[in-house]
């Protein structure tokens, strides 16, 4: 008994000694302090659409949001976007009215259930299904996850607004799955999946599935899998990428929705009615239902790439549509990503129609009756044009804060200096988690400021702004070492290769302020020593790098507060 208790102290003691000495080196980590960071959004296209009383803007979510569904219990609206290998995976909104909008974070935040520590920026988890169904009183989030062998998994909660279960994995292929509950209860899953074995006719050649769902055991049931749509509306045309299927019913009849035609100029939404919800289904003969691709490529104030919708009932009975769509910039780059998009719906007759979706889509809609407008206010996500300040004087983040691969809380917490990053040995270059806090690009013309206070130790010490498509494509703007200097560099990375545009020897005797402005293509670097007085560094460089056209992908430009010790870019 007195020898175990002696190794007990012993064991104790070790690991105080231990616990201690762990503590002081994490204590004498340098960290990376950012303050007052201040992003400012002002397109021109808000400039020239003031809104009138009862008037709101789409796109509703702006910058990276793709891939939009929505469901409702009672006047509570919840919708999910795709995420990539941002973290936490699918961010979640919620609303009472289609107009203002809640942001309540990401629905997969558990780093231990969904980790996309090792996946490219377009990977990680995209294209999610939510819907409540009123049988059980239960939310679903159905979705595609490339990464941790995931593959199709569903999550559950009574409540979005407390969190949601862990991920129960699914027993099918293919992507882009939503789960629909029939009037006797009845659970199916449609999704996009490649054709039979042999049966591939053309490059894009794709089908849409049905099965039939077990809610006693959260599976697909054995055997009922049937094909329901091969190829899109007319196989005769080989469309391609019919995908992002819906089920609905309407007047005891099952519809089925659908992108067609890839996420780009091509894209659109069509619709197909059946008896049954395993088909047969008969495409409608106005479709498409919603595209954008018929018009001059060089009008105004594009919108493009319109499709990949979810349909509800609004407020007022009538039915709307969430779908995503882009703004590219005036050299048709897209840098702020595919957006979330609203119009009404006309389902007057056998088919739905979205309004004014055959046609050059506005930037202002009419609220639905009774609703007022007061986004960007009272803790509403806002939309148009705005700014939005963070001193990081609260203690909980805001959400539209994110990691990128991990967590934010992995590296950064709140102190009463600011924002304190811990610089992880890794390059925003690498396909790993960075230590990088990011922030969505919401506008092509914007500028994003922050303060940064950072003692550099050595050359591989790094901390400042990334403007980042993905780990292959994007700029550095920050302060490094030069053997007992202090350098701020600019650096540009397209296609994997590094090189520094500009650097300058710095003398910082305050809190240094950086900032990147952007009008359209044109970007701008500037730093100040002083805090006030900016001096540009680089002169004028091109944001195409930034754009999905020339690195590829789903996803949109982000712009982040950034620290590694693990530089390698040296002036």
């Amino acid at each position: 008994m007195i020898k175990g208790n002696i190794f007990f102290l012993l064991a104790a003691a070790l690991l105080c000694s231990y616990t201690g000495t762990a503590q002081k080196k994490m204590q004498s980590k340098k960290t990376a302090v950012f303050s007052n960071v201040v992003y400012n959004g002002d397109d021109q296209i808000y400039k020239n659409n003031p809104l009138k009383p009862d008037e709101f803007y789409t796109p509703i979510l702006q910058g990276c949001y793709p891939d939009p569904a929505i469901t409702k219990k009672g006047d509570d609206y919840y919708m999910v976007c795709s995420s990539f290998a941002m973290f936490p995976g699918v961010p979640i909104f919620h609303s009472k009215d289609l107009v203002n909008w809640t942001d309540l974070g990401g629905v997969l935040n558990n780093v231990s259930e969904f980790n996309p520590h090792d996946t490219g920026i377009s990977a990680g988890v995209y294209a999610p299904g939510i819907t409540y169904n009123p049988h059980n009183d239960t939310f679903y989030m159905i979705v595609t996850a490339f990464s941790g062998g995931l593959g199709n998994i569903i999550v559950k909660t009574k409540d979005p607004m407390k969190g949601w279960g862990s991920p129960i994995k699914l027993d099918f292929g293919g992507i882009d799955p939503s789960i629909f509950f029939d009037d006797n209860g009845k659970g199916y899953i449609v999704h996009n999946d490649a054709p039979d074995k042999g049966k591939e006719l053309y490059e894009g050649h794709r089908v849409i599935k049905v099965w039939e769902y077990d809610l006693t055991t959260d599976k697909v049931i054995p055997g009922t899998d049937k094909i329901i749509v091969d190829g899109g509306v007319d196989l005769s045309k080989k469309p391609i990428w019919i995908e992002a299927p819906h089920l609905y019913k309407k007047n005891g009849k099952y519809y089925l929705m659908c992108a067609e035609g890839g996420t780009g100029g091509n894209h659109s939404e069509v619709i197909f009615t059946s008896d049954s919800p395993k088909g047969p289904f008969k495409p409608a003969s106005n479709n498409p239902i919603l595209t954008q691709r018929y018009f001059p490529k060089d009008r105004a104030n594009k919108v493009d790439w319109a499709g990949h919708a979810d349909l509800i009932q609004g407020p007022d009975n009538k039915y709307y549509g969430v779908f995503l769509a882009i703004r590219p910039n005036e050299k048709d780059r897209v840098n702020i990503g595919r957006e979330t998009f609203i119009l009404p719906v006309d389902w007057s007759g056998e088919f739905p129609v979205f309004e004014n979706g055959l046609v050059p889509m506005q930037p202002k809609l009419k609220m639905p009756a009774g609703v007022t407008n007061q986004t960007g206010k009272n803790g509403f996500f806002p939309n148009g044009n705005f700014t939005f300040t963070e001193n990081f004087t609260s203690q909980k983040l805001d959400y539209r804060w994110i990691g990128l691969r991990g967590p934010r809380e992995n590296f950064s917490s709140v102190s009463k200096k600011g924002l304190e990053i811990t610089p992880f040995e890794v390059n925003i270059k690498e396909m790993k988690p960075t230590s990088t806090l990011f922030y969505r690009q919401q506008h092509n013309t914007f500028s994003f400021t922050a303060s940064v206070d950072y003692k550099l130790q050595s050359e591989k010490d790094l901390a400042g702004i990334v403007c980042l498509q993905n780990e292959r494509f994007n700029y550095v703007f920050g302060i490094t070492k030069k053997g007992n200097d202090t350098f701020i560099i600019l650096e540009r990375t397209e296609k994997g290769q590094s090189k520094i545009i500009a650097s300058s020897k710095i003398k910082i005797t305050n809190t240094l302020r950086l900032q990147v402005k952007a009008a359209g293509d044109n970007y701008e670097f500037s730093y100040a020593v002083n805090g006030v007085d900016f001096e540009n560094l680089g002169g004028t460089v091109s944001g195409d790098i930034l754009s999905t056209n020339a690195a590829g992908g789903f996803t949109g430009a982000l712009v982040g507060l950034y620290a590694t010790s693990a530089n390698d870019a040296h002036p």
